[in-house]
């Protein structure tokens, strides 16, 4: 089986894009993350689901995840006041996470190495300069399980 057979329709997001409008997305479809494209669409990052919920943690509780029981659940209500009038790329780590990218005729082991080695829950679909598709982990595994050996 090839990449492009694997590829499933994906949401991706620009990373000029209202910050606010991916994260909804990324919530209400319960997404692992987003693949982030350029000006021209091509991939360039991933925006993992992970790193958003960071943005509900203040950094002093990261730090010292002890103090999370002294704060209140409203906490999570100043979510939108931090994503109003941000972009997608305002959300990326500084050190943006490499989204993985494959060929269109990548086999399962292929694709599978690819995420592996970045540990990236999602990869790109390519043939040619067209992104065709995006494959999850999830639907990796569902492959990998019920692929005859």
């Amino acid at each position: 089986m090839h990449a492009e057979e694997m590829a499933e329709e994906f949401p991706v997001t620009a990373e000029n894009s209202d910050a606010w409008t991916a994260v909804t997305q990324l919530a209400e479809l319960r997404l692992p993350g987003l693949v982030v494209t350029d000006s021209a669409g091509h991939p360039v990052s991933i925006l993992p689901a992970s790193q958003v919920v960071r943005i509900l943690v203040p950094t002093y509780v990261q730090d010292d995840p002890s103090l999370a029981g002294v704060l209140s659940e409203s906490m999570a209500d100043r979510v939108a006041d931090k994503l109003r009038g941000k972009t997608v790329q305002a959300l990326l780590p500084d050190k943006t996470p490499e989204l993985a990218v494959v060929n269109h005729d990548d086999t399962i082991v292929e694709v599978a190495a690819v995420m592996a080695r970045l540990r990236c829950p999602l990869a790109a679909v390519m043939h040619g300069e067209t992104m065709v598709g995006v494959i999850t982990a999830s639907r990796l595994l569902q492959l990998a399980l019920t692929t005859p050996g």
